[in-house]
């Protein structure tokens, strides 16, 4: 018999487990050795490539300084949204290290100005039709 596949909980939990990591600046590398695992198994537990026991769990909570339940807030246990909900983002949505940069960034920037600035200028750059291409005058 064959241990069941990682699913949508798995990814969340890798998810939550990395943007706290880098949140409190430990590498991925610090983070092994305080597990006593390996860069790979860190990687594969980021990416809800591999499952986290409960017990590895209980102690990555230890070292990341947040209790079990943070890894599953972001869940609603539906699997779905009702009307009255707010949506949820993607677990995958944080794999992506440059997004999880851009919103630790953003979540330090105190002017509300400057953060609907940016808010505004992401939206438009997303808008952008990727199917037109660039035009690049004499290059």
């Amino acid at each position: 018999m064959t241990p069941k596949a990682p699913n949508e909980i798995d990814r969340l939990v890798g998810s939550r487990m990395r943007v706290r990591r880098m949140l409190i600046g430990m590498s991925q590398e610090q983070l092994g050795e305080a597990l006593g695992i390996t860069v790979p198994q860190v990687q594969k537990y980021e990416k809800g490539v591999n499952r986290i026991g409960a017990s590895r769990l209980h102690k990555i909570a230890g070292v990341l300084d947040v209790s079990v339940t943070y890894f599953f807030e972001a869940h609603d246990g539906t699997g779905a949204a009702d009307a009255g909900e707010r949506i949820r983002p993607d677990p995958s949505l944080f794999a992506d290290r440059d997004t999880i940069a851009i919103a630790i960034a953003f979540s330090r920037i105190a002017s509300p100005e400057v953060r609907r600035a940016l808010l505004d200028l992401a939206r438009a750059a997303a808008s952008l039709d990727a199917a037109t291409p660039v035009r690049l005058e004499n290059a």
